[in-house]
């Protein structure tokens, strides 16, 4: 549900907006903090919910909620349908409504009807209990954060879902600024916004909201167990919520919107505490988890990995030499690039054999070697930062196929065609099932939990502020999902559309056609246009940030400025074309190597922004989570699989048998490094490597202007441009 604007709470900020701006200009001053303290006082006025007389809850039977209409989470927002927040919290933990401001319930869940005005009143001695059987309190229960920018486009403020009041979670969901944004400035002109950090700003300064409102009391839920979690762009902000927390690089954009809990000194240092009832309490802007779908981060190295990719497959026609050349040449770039990073992975840490040696005690050193001789099938490409990769695939198909017996309504064949009788479906085990996926003996039924459709969103929908781009995951088995080149228009949950995907046929990230470019004439425009793009970006923003590394995770993650998560879990479809593989497992090499819990999975046959399978779920992990690292908590382990006793309905089997390139000997699977490269790109072949890869159309930092779809950033690519100019112009739109 979208609320008007005239149901938006700003009746106070709007009297201390003028104050805020007057105040955010001292910083550079010598004087006292005095200002500033004054200054940080009114802002916590103005976000103090108690204060807000346009707060409104609407209590939802169905699902024993309450949730907050869309109220501001900053005190100077440049676009207020963009920068507010809502939350959902669980029946059990609220007595009711406060609409007298007297301390007691006066509505309650029994005579709730109409959205009312007022304040929660919270039960701090009611527990829920989740499904998976952890135990929360109003004062311990995870808050959850909903991170959308899809295409690392703007969110439209929503209310927050009802998906997790049944865990005994907190939901919240908050808008976002975001690239093809505009505003109009004082003098009635219209300027484009939203380049990064805006879009990550906005969901810190909604986390610093929530936070500071839990710590007055105003909302239930722990300020210490904020999950991030979205889909894609969205899921790229949630890793970078997470991997950026609480670190000052952002401090001062979230300063401008008018946040609370951080402050600029009069002596250029910050201040990010609040004050209640004379004592100062610290509040972060960052998370303790984080749950990702397809994180479409990072976009620094994104190009050149996922080229490499593509290149590790010998036999991919690229569609024309110019894509080809420029394919071999990053993917060159990218060897020197991970080779410089002095990268090491603990095997006990991902619990992989990386070096087949029969244990998983060492610590490997991993590189990238080139030698044709030697990996003639994966183009000269090989070594321990391939044999990590190669792992990683092999146990997440081993994953799946021990799964099987959580597949839900499968119809299984027999080796002739025919369908299974109900007693051989029942009598069927384990390693019968995973031979007969193999083989590709089987439809599948659902198998996806109801409430995580394309993600965390609410009530089966995708994540806040996020539509599932590309295809869903596919149902035959071994060939991935057909995934186009066109443009789609998605709309977010909010109802908002926007263009994301890649461009059509013959545009510079198209997957078809052998054009090279349909925007430059020739090789020398192009490389132009790179020049002056890249030399703007690294010139600084107003703040003299370089936007570009400000969206690059692996900058922070393990920085002595950054707060860490405790754990982080990315999954990704395996079939997707969206991003390489490569950067989710930068990402977690970074986190494991920072001492934070970090787990990756690429879903088999997975699309983007892949569903929950076979009895997973956010819930489960975050459950799990919490009782691994809160002392008290419940140690949670997986519910057994109900076992499958009829067999589906379907006439024929869907599946594709895949043994010919995977091995299956005592119940474990196997293939080579050419075989991963092969499987990968016949399902991402969304954006085709050599060009722009994911610079052009779809994620990016920056909207541009009216004219130019998005500004070149990739400075590795730009490199690989300048160095190669004469072979390159040569083959270019040839």
């Amino acid at each position: 549900m979208k609320l008007s604007k005239a149901v938006i709470a700003i009746g106070l900020v709007v009297a201390l907006i003028a104050t805020m701006c007057a105040c955010s200009k001292k910083s550079n001053s010598n004087s006292t903090t005095a200002s500033t303290s004054t200054s940080a006082a009114e802002i916590e006025t103005a976000l103090n919910l108690a204060n807000n007389e346009n707060q409104e809850w609407t209590y939802d039977s169905n699902a024993d909620a309450w949730i907050l209409s869309i109220v501001t989470a900053v005190t100077n927002p440049e676009i207020e349908d963009r920068q507010g927040v809502s939350v959902c919290v669980p029946g059990a933990y609220i007595k009711g409504i406060d609409t007298d401001g007297d301390g007691s319930a006066d509505v309650t869940a029994e005579n709730a009807s109409d959205a009312v005005k007022g304040s929660l009143v919270i039960d701090y001695d009611a527990k829920v209990t989740s499904t998976n059987g952890q135990v929360y309190t109003a004062s311990t229960c995870p808050v959850i954060l909903n991170t959308g920018a899809a295409g690392y486009g703007s969110s439209t403020n929503t209310t927050a879902a009802t998906t997790y009041a049944k865990e005994g979670y907190i939901n919240v969901a908050c808008g976002n600024r975001g690239k093809q944004d505009t505003a109009t400035d004082s003098d009635g002109n219209e300027y484009y916004t939203g380049d990064a950090p805006l879009c990550l700003v906005d969901q810190k300064n909604a986390t610093r909201f929530v936070k500071y409102n839990i710590l007055l009391g105003n909302l239930p839920g722990s300020v210490d167990y904020f999950v991030s979690t979205g889909g894609s762009g969205g899921g790229a902000h949630a890793t970078m919520f997470a991997a950026t927390s609480n670190n000052s690089d952002f401090y001062d954009y979230e300063i401008e919107a008018g946040a609370v809990g951080v402050y600029k000194n009069d002596d250029g240092s910050y201040s990010t505490s609040v004050t209640i009832d004379g004592k100062e309490y610290e509040i972060s802007d960052g998370a303790w988890g984080c749950v990702a779908y397809s994180a479409i981060t990072s976009l620094y190295e994104a190009d050149m990995a996922m080229a490499f990719e593509y290149f590790l497959d010998a036999d991919y026609d690229f569609g024309s030499e110019f894509k080809a050349k420029l394919a071999e040449l990053l993917a060159e770039e990218y060897k020197n690039y991970i080779n410089e990073q002095n990268l090491t992975v603990d095997e006990s840490k991902v619990n992989l054999d990386i070096n087949s040696d029969g244990d998983t005690k060492d610590t490997i050193k991993l590189t990238i070697e080139y030698d044709k001789e030697k990996y003639p099938e994966t183009n000269g490409y090989g070594g321990t930062y391939l044999d990590f990769y190669l792992a990683e695939f092999i146990s997440n198909l081993q994953w799946y196929i021990d799964s099987l017996d959580y597949s839900e309504n499968w119809t299984w064949f027999d080796a002739d065609g025919n369908a299974l009788s109900d007693s051989e479906v029942a009598s069927m085990t384990t390693a019968d099932k995973a031979q007969a996926f193999l083989e590709g003996r089987y439809t599948k039924g659902s198998s996806a939990n109801s409430d995580m459709q394309g993600g965390p969103g609410g009530n089966g929908a995708p994540p806040s502020g996020e539509a599932p781009s590309g295809n869903p995951p596919s149902d035959n088995g071994g060939t991935p999902p057909d995934m186009s080149g066109n443009a789609t228009v998605n709309e977010n949950s909010s109802g908002d559309s926007m263009e994301v995907g890649t461009p059509d046929a013959g545009s510079t990230q198209s997957s078809s056609g052998s054009t090279d470019s349909a925007n430059y004439s020739n090789f020398d425009e192009m490389l132009e246009a790179y020049q002056k793009d890249i030399a703007e970006i690294q010139q600084g923003d107003k703040y003299g940030n370089n936007i570009v590394n400000l969206y690059n995770p692996l900058n922070y993650i393990g920085n002595e400025d950054t707060d860490n998560p405790t754990w982080t879990r990315i999954l990704m479809g395996a079939s997707e074309g969206d991003m390489s593989m490569f950067s989710s497992l930068n990402l977690q090499i970074a986190w494991l190597n920072a001492g934070v819990d970090s787990v990756i999975e690429w879903q088999w046959d997975g699309g983007h922004v892949p569903s929950e399978i076979l009895g997973d779920s956010l819930a489960l992990y975050v459950d799990t989570m919490y009782g691994k690292y809160v002392d008290g908590a419940v140690e949670i382990t997986k519910a057994e699989a109900t076992k499958q006793t009829e067999n589906g309905d379907s006439s024929e089997a869907s599946g594709t048998d895949i043994t010919s390139w995977v091995n299956y000997k005592d119940g474990k699977v196997s293939f080579s490094l050419a075989d991963a490269a092969s499987y990968r790109t016949a399902g991402a072949s969304k954006a085709v490597p050599g060009f722009d890869v994911i610079d052009y159309g779809q994620e990016d930092y920056v909207f541009g202007s009216s004219t130019a779809d998005a500004r070149h950033w990739d400075e590795h690519l730009l490199k690989v441009l300048e160095e190669n100019k004469d072979t390159l112009s040569e083959l270019f739109n040839k």
